[in-house]
């Protein structure tokens, strides 16, 4: 990602994004993810040629009156940690550089790779995503 271009998702993530951690499915762990919603699609399309993730349609119940949204979601950890480790200089919103600097620092100590925690490890993945919501 080239300079220029972290600063505008940076932008964009501090505007209209979310980092935050998130389930994937019901008895999972919870794992970093960065959502940017938008009624632009090209936007997002533009954001996701850079980042990565998908993109997905929101339920419109009232077109006559609101335009689509769609949200882009980037869930893959290389994909988050790229895009964090490349916008984290460029975020104004402290509570967003908190988070991506959290997740960054702390997030592979506290998830073993193959998935499978021990108690202790499993307190300290707890305290990891009790932290975060702190901040």
């Amino acid at each position: 990602m080239k300079k220029w271009e972290a600063s505008y998702v940076a932008g964009i993530i501090d505007g209209e994004g979310s980092i935050t951690l998130t389930r994937m499915h019901e008895k999972e762990n919870r794992r970093p993810c960065i959502t940017i919603a938008s009624t632009d699609k090209e936007l997002l399309i533009y954001i996701q040629s850079i980042t990565g993730g998908t993109i997905n349609n929101k339920k419109n119940y009232h077109p006559d009156k609101y335009k689509d949204s769609y949200t882009l979601y980037i869930k893959k950890k290389s994909d988050v940690f790229y895009t964090l480790q490349n916008v984290l200089p460029f975020l104004r919103i402290k509570q967003k550089r908190l988070r991506s600097i959290w997740i960054l620092e702390n997030y592979d100590s506290v998830t073993p790779r193959n998935g499978k925690y021990t108690p202790e490890l499993l307190k300290k993945k707890i305290l990891f995503e009790d932290n975060f919501f702190k901040l």
